[in-house]
């Protein structure tokens, strides 16, 4: 009953990591869409040019976060392809100093060395780069880079933060968006603060008032830099 209970956890553990980062770039668009929209409205800005700041905001910041996810994870994917080539060199080259390397490793780790023997045998037995990736270089299939899937990642959980707020100065256009905005994307920073902590096991309260507090700033800004050159116009 333990052993099943421990393999849920770990399977929590993969989905909260997926969690976290869709709750980031939400976070993200949340707190840029929003910020825009502040900034050009507390500029004086007509209706249609406040909401249409909100849609420009939205598509260059879900492209952008795009953009550079997968020209980051791309490099990464590069990195991981050459250390592996590196590897299979060596391992043609330098089998059995390949696989004292990798007993040393298990060693290190808490085996004792007739056992560590024993265990890189079998391992290298059966696929003897998926070891060394593994517990040499630490790529496994979970954690393998994938730029294409990253960058949709990005742009869409952006995108979906972004439209938030988006739809709060459309609804409001008829009067002043400022205070719609600002209060709903405090709503809504503070409700993906709490899935965040609840998704990393942290403390809710902490991480909701870190979130809400440093958005409000980083709004407060951009409106304060809207009425300044508003003002100058």
């Amino acid at each position: 009953m333990a052993r099943r209970h421990r393999h849920h956890e770990q399977h929590r553990l993969e989905r909260a990591g997926w969690l976290r980062a869709a709750v980031l770039g939400a976070n993200d668009g949340i707190v840029s869409t929003s910020s825009l929209i502040l900034g050009v409205a507390s500029a004086q800005g007509y209706e249609g040019s406040v909401v249409l700041a909100g849609v420009a905001g939205v598509v260059a910041g879900a492209m952008s976060m795009a953009a550079g996810e997968y020209i980051s994870v791309h490099s990464q994917r590069d990195l991981e392809a050459a250390a592996l080539a590196e590897e299979r060199e060596e391992l043609k080259e330098d089998a059995q100093g390949e696989h004292e390397e990798l007993v040393g490793i298990y060693v290190r780790r808490g085996l004792e060395c007739g056992l560590a023997e024993k265990v890189a045998g079998q391992l290298a037995a059966h696929d003897a780069l998926g070891a060394h990736a593994r517990d040499e270089l630490g790529i496994t299939k979970a954690l393998k880079a994938r730029p294409l899937q990253a960058a949709l990642a990005s742009a869409s959980s952006f995108a979906t933060g972004g439209l938030l707020p988006l739809a709060v100065a459309w609804l409001a256009r008829a009067s002043h968006p400022i205070p719609w905005v600002a209060g709903a994307a405090l709503v809504f920073l503070a409700i993906l603060g709490a899935v965040a902590a609840r998704a990393g096991n942290a403390p809710v309260l902490p991480s909701v008032a870190r979130v809400v507090s440093w958005s409000a700033l980083a709004m407060a800004v951009t409106a304060g830099v809207g009425m300044l050159f508003g003002g100058q116009a």
